[in-house]
């Protein structure tokens, strides 16, 4: 069957069923389901994936092509779709859910044997002689723990055997930062080392307040048996958890038992992360990499259904960076699985927003890797999308700016921002042509317009860069005024492209962002404020760039042309033969009657006007000549 053909079929379908509650699953050909859903009305919500596909993004467009039937269940409640959703969601794991299977598994401390033991992170036990340690439950806190206790007692961390290895090669960076003893290059003992190395293991398995207590005590004893090398030594390892305990306060929760949630979208993923606090520490983080894009409301309540539809422990409180849909049956849901009350939380300053925003950044770097650019570029578009409410992350940024000297010589100039850095290869020169005089709000809609039709034809050719892309916004360098001179242009060519200005200071510094309304204020947007300061001032920059060149070029020709027979067309020719001015009038007769499209006659009066008749009076008696 066409496409579309089922496509309205499915529609027809759709708009049969009930007004009431209920959970859908979409199926494809083979009978596999590949979506489940919830909703409050399920002829509305079926519906909607089934008619126009102006709204519904990539994996949404993708999705619905694949459908082949459907069926639905209702419910008493929209309560029980929810719970009903998450459940089948967690049997079925469809392809176009959000998956967030628990494969994390358990991390174990496998401590080799033989003489020089090693102490590493494992995913599982294998029979290799080696002494395992754990479960434990999360591998980023283990891997943390294991990593401390190297630096603090100051074990290898490289692959080097011992005593196979020693001697080989000179030591590595550890050896010279402080970090390791270096037994490759018998700077300790076997004993010593062996003593280290139980040290490091009851760190781990005990935690720091038991080390700090157990070494204090041997400090004590070796002073007291005059032995103040040992004394030291345990000193500076005290001093070492000691100052790794305080480096932990930077990521503590006042709170004794959260998690702390936040998303960043790129241009085709959406990354959440997780932290996860006990015991007023970071014990665990997570992070998660979907495809597709969504609202963010949507998108943070689709994730957290999966991610506690999957795990057993639901925490008294659940940070998180912006709202959610449905929060009232989210709360209800979780504080059930929980089998206590559960708070949803959207701090906007304080302790909290911090560990938000040091969430949410690194989330960004999760998506930076992604589409392999840097964090801060990512943090900052994606903080720009949040600022403009942009539906995805503005990954291609065109940016316009007017120049003219009262009214003359009027140009613009396009710069592109892609993936928040400058690409120069689409940056694009305007020569104004219909408007004459200082109209900057003519001018810019006279751009704007050409750009819309220079895509237009580049789609009849097949061309998708340059002017064949279209930008995901667009940016203008003036007020709310050049937002509503130009927004008439895109509406009726039917072009939906987010549209906004840069305003600036009296000081030409950048200070807001305007739209037809108003102004969205953005200094405290650290991020974003940069990013756009930066587009700012290199459109501007380009445009007066532009403008000067054209102004010395009408100087030029200016100059040309007031020779007697000597035209536009000639003007260029000598320009383009000769590059400059200065050459012009340093060049001799012959030379300039070689040039091209030039006479005898109009060669000699060239040669004259840069060399006037000198008079007997030592003057000039011809006119003087222009300055070049």
């Amino acid at each position: 069957m066409d496409p579309n053909e089922k496509k309205k079929e499915l529609r027809r379908k759709a708009m049969k069923l009930p007004l009431s509650p209920g959970v859908y699953l979409m199926h494809d050909k083979s009978g596999e389901i590949i979506y489940i859903g919830k909703a409050k009305a399920l002829k509305n919500r079926v519906s909607q994936y089934f008619g126009s596909e102006k709204n519904h993004d990539n994996k949404v467009r993708r999705m619905v092509a694949n459908v082949d039937w459907f069926e639905y269940i209702v419910t008493d409640s929209e309560f029980e779709a929810l719970v009903l959703e998450s459940s089948l969601i967690k049997q079925n794991q469809p392809k176009y859910n959000i998956l967030l299977k628990d494969d994390k598994g358990y991390s174990y401390v496998r401590v080799s044997s033989g003489p020089w033991p090693r102490i590493t992170e494992v995913k599982k036990v294998e029979d290799d002689g080696a002494k395992y340690i754990g479960p434990y439950m999360s591998s980023w806190s283990i891997k943390q723990t294991i990593d401390s206790a190297r630096k603090i007692f100051k074990l290898p961390d490289c692959n080097r055997k011992f005593p196979q290895d020693f001697g080989k090669g000179r030591p590595c960076l550890n050896y010279y930062i402080k970090q390791c003893c270096a037994p490759c290059r018998g700077k300790i003992t076997e004993e010593e080392y062996n003593e280290a190395f139980q040290e490091a293991l009851d760190f781990i398995k005990g935690g720091s307040s038991t080390s700090v207590k157990t070494l204090t005590e041997k400090m004590e004893q070796a002073a007291e048996n005059l032995e103040f090398e040992l004394a030291a030594r345990l000193r500076d390892r005290i001093n070492a958890i000691a100052s790794m305990k305080a480096r932990q306060k930077v990521v503590a929760s006042r709170v004794e038992e959260q998690d702390v949630f936040a998303l960043a979208q790129g241009d085709t993923h959406t990354a959440f992360e997780v932290f996860r606090f006990t015991g007023n520490k970071l014990s665990d983080r997570e992070s998660f990499l979907t495809e597709g894009l969504e609202p963010d409301a949507e998108a943070r309540s689709e994730f957290l259904r999966q991610y506690y539809a999957i795990r057993d422990r639901v925490p008294p409180l659940i940070v998180l960076d912006g709202e959610i849909e449905d929060e009232e049956l989210l709360t209800r849901w979780l504080s059930e699985r929980r089998g206590k009350s559960v708070k949803l939380l959207v701090p906007q300053r304080g302790d909290q927003a911090q560990l938000v925003q040091m969430c949410r950044q690194n989330a960004a770097e999760n998506i930076a890797r992604q589409a392999g650019t840097s964090g801060r570029d990512a943090s900052a578009l994606d903080e720009l999308r949040r600022l403009l409410g942009l539906e995805k992350v503005p990954a291609y940024i065109e940016s316009y700016d007017i120049s003219n000297l009262a009214g003359g010589e009027n140009v613009a100039g396009m710069v592109v921002f892609e993936n928040g850095r400058p690409l120069k290869s689409a940056y694009r020169k305007f020569k104004i042509k219909t408007v004459t005089g200082q109209d900057d709000y003519g001018s810019m809609r006279e751009v704007i317009r050409r750009r819309l039709e220079e895509y237009k034809a580049c789609q009849r050719k097949g061309e998708q860069d340059g002017f064949g892309r279209l930008p995901d916004l667009i940016l203008l360098d003036g007020g709310k005024g050049h937002v509503a001179a130009v927004q008439p242009i895109l509406d009726e060519q039917g072009f939906q492209i987010p549209l906004f200005g840069m305003v600036k200071d009296d000081k030409h510094r950048t200070r807001a962002i305007a739209l037809t309304g108003g102004e969205i204020a953005i200094s405290s947007h650290r991020r974003a404020f940069t990013l756009v300061s930066s587009i700012q001032d290199e459109v501007h920059r380009f445009a007066i760039g532009y403008h000067r060149q054209q102004r010395k070029k009408t100087a030029v020709s200016s100059t040309l042309t007031s020779i007697e027979g000597i035209g536009e067309t000639r003007a260029k020719a000598l320009m383009k033969h000769f590059k400059t001015v200065t050459a012009i009038s340093e060049a001799d007769l012959a030379e300039l009657e070689g040039a091209p499209g030039m006479t005898k006659p109009a060669a000699r009066r060239v040669w004259e006007h840069f060399h006037p008749p000198v008079g007997e009076d030592g003057g000039n008696s011809g006119e003087i000549a222009p300055n070049s």
